[in-house]
């Protein structure tokens, strides 16, 4: 217990290093994950090993969970009201696009090797299925991580929701076809009911979950609780699937859709809330993704099934894509762009292959090497470099269709700018000598609620806004004859023009002060006018022009 402890502070630490690492490089921060992964596991320094990997593996499982709900949470019905027609076309271009290019592909190779049509037939079906599946996980993490918002991006979500599905309906049919192939039995109807009850009723608990979860949160008061229920919710579609050998992404994701739309404004800010704690379970997940990439020494012509297996797929997704994407009559947008969001493959084409390989294990294929392995190692070897170019590329795409950046809210934009952003500029002053005929004027002519008062220097010594003028209206007899340094109110420098805006406007807030002058510190000459409301108008107008209203 103590060394799974151990690892699990040198993944989560380790792995936001590299995050860290790879942000600083532009580089999507989930690679940074798995390049720690690959150094403290297997193909590296052995911390993690074949003993702890079985040991990690209910926490992976867990993750999964995490995903899948958060995944589902995007997946709001009025979207698919309008786009639902279209994003299961682009899922069926896209998952059977690369089934039919890789299959085919490493068919031939195989039976060029091998010489034997049916292995060459069974390894091309089930390097096809496999293909089909694109990783939920690190897809949605690039999204989070550059805030991602658009069409695009819904679609993208959508489309990995879905494709989750198809990938294991094409395994399952695939690989009892290649069992026939290469000598096996096989009951279909045994088949459809397992695969029936597999994502049927893995959608079914999900359903259940959600709707649970639903009117728990309606009758919880407490944010904390809600979390709580959440996260224990999460803890049972974990174990149960586990258990039940049911699809954990498939239960969660159809929890996590039921409560955003059976609750949708109660449950926003719960999914906000999980997120946030699920952060370490995320790092830890993609490190142990890395970790358990094993690249031995392998036949050169295994090397040549990984090359096809990646250019073939990366063919098959993208073409796909297009061409669902065209027959489902999709934006443009869609069509140009989504295919180069689902290149990445990770835990569920992992699972797949190794239990293809305990299905095709007897299958000798060349030098003692059997079918499962080969299956198992090219999968591996195909997992890490998909890995690499996955991530880049759903970066590469939203950056182009210009959705980075746009899934913000007014405190995310109140953290990046300071009081200088948001200021007033050049305010006009008042001289201390000024008679309040002059005061009256200035403000009757300019839009400003408070004015500095400068000396015969131009350094500000003083404040007039319209509160401190209200006792006056009435009294003009005196107005040519009082000056404004009797009436000005002296100075406090509240805040400062690089004060953070959010720092400012909290001081600001506690002070009951809606303006105030801003004063160069050495030289005391008024630079600009912070006024609260204004400030508040700015963040809102930079909030609509980062969403691309």
């Amino acid at each position: 217990m103590q060394d799974i402890l151990l690892i699990l502070g040198i993944g989560v630490f380790g792995g936001m290093m590299g995050a860290w690492l790879f942000q600083k490089l532009r580089i999507p921060q989930v690679i940074g994950y798995i390049a720690i992964g690959l150094i403290i596991g297997r193909s590296g320094l052995g911390i993690i090993g074949d003993v702890e990997i079985p040991a990690l593996r209910p926490f992976s499982y867990l993750a999964l969970a995490f995903i899948g709900f958060l995944v589902g949470g995007e997946l709001e019905g009025k979207i698919f009201k309008q786009y639902g027609k279209q994003f299961i076309g682009i899922m069926l271009g896209e998952g059977l696009g690369a089934f039919f290019v890789v299959g085919a592909g490493t068919g031939l190779i195989l039976w060029f090797i091998t010489g034997s049509i049916p292995a060459a037939l069974a390894g091309g079906i089930v390097f096809g299925a496999i293909s089909s599946a694109t990783d939920p996980a690190s897809t949605v993490d690039v999204l989070w991580e550059y805030r991602s918002k658009g069409l695009l991006t819904t679609g993208l979500i959508s489309v990995v929701a879905l494709d989750d599905a198809l990938a294991l309906t094409l395994y399952a049919l695939g690989t009892s076809v290649a069992s026939l192939l290469v000598g096996g039995e096989i009951n279909l109807n045994e088949l459809l009911m397992t695969l029936g009850v597999e994502l049927i009723g893995s959608g079914l608990i999900g359903v259940f979950c959600g709707f649970g979860l639903s009117l728990l949160v309606k009758h919880s008061r407490s944010s904390d609780r809600s979390l709580t229920l959440l996260v224990g919710c999460l803890l049972l579609i974990a174990g149960v699937c586990l258990k039940h050998k049911l699809d954990v992404i498939l239960c969660a994701m159809a929890a996590g859709a039921t409560l955003i739309n059976a609750s949708p404004h109660r449950s926003k800010p719960l999914l906000e809330s999980l997120r946030a704690f699920a952060s370490p379970i995320y790092v830890m997940f993609f490190v142990m993704v890395g970790a358990r990439l094993q690249l031995t020494s392998q036949p050169a012509w295994l090397w040549g099934i990984v090359a096809f297996y990646v250019v073939g797929r990366t063919i098959g997704k993208y073409a796909g894509t297009w061409i669902g994407a065209t027959t489902s009559k999709s934006p443009a947008l869609l069509k140009n762009y989504l295919g180069l969001g689902l290149f990445a493959q990770g835990g569920v084409a992992v699972g797949l292959s190794m239990m293809a390989g305990q299905h095709l294990s007897g299958v000798e294929v060349l030098d003692g090497l059997d079918l499962g392995t080969v299956v198992v190692s090219a999968v591996t070897a195909t997992t890490l470099l998909v890995q690499l170019i996955g991530p880049a590329s759903v970066k590469w795409a939203i950056t182009k269709t210009g959705e980075i950046g746009r899934n913000v809210t007014e405190e995310d934009i109140i953290k990046e700018l300071k009081v200088a952003d948001v200021m007033h500029t050049d305010p006009a002053t008042i001289r201390e000598g000024d008679l309040l005929t002059e005061v009256f004027n200035k403000f009757s002519n300019h839009d400003q609620l408070c004015f500095p008062v400068v000396n015969n220097d131009g350094a500000c010594i003083g404040v007039i806004s319209i509160d401190s003028l209200k006792s006056l209206f009435v009294e003009q007899e005196i107005w040519s004859w009082m000056l404004a340094g009797d009436v000005m109110v002296p100075i406090k420098d509240i805040v400062s023009v690089d004060a953070p805006l959010a720092e400012a406007m909290e001081t600001m807030t506690q002070m009951e002060a809606e303006e105030t002058i801003l004063r160069n510190p050495q030289s005391r000459l008024p630079v600009g006018i912070f006024d609260l409301r204004s400030a508040k108008r700015s963040v809102s107008k930079k909030l609509l022009q980062r969403q691309g209203v």
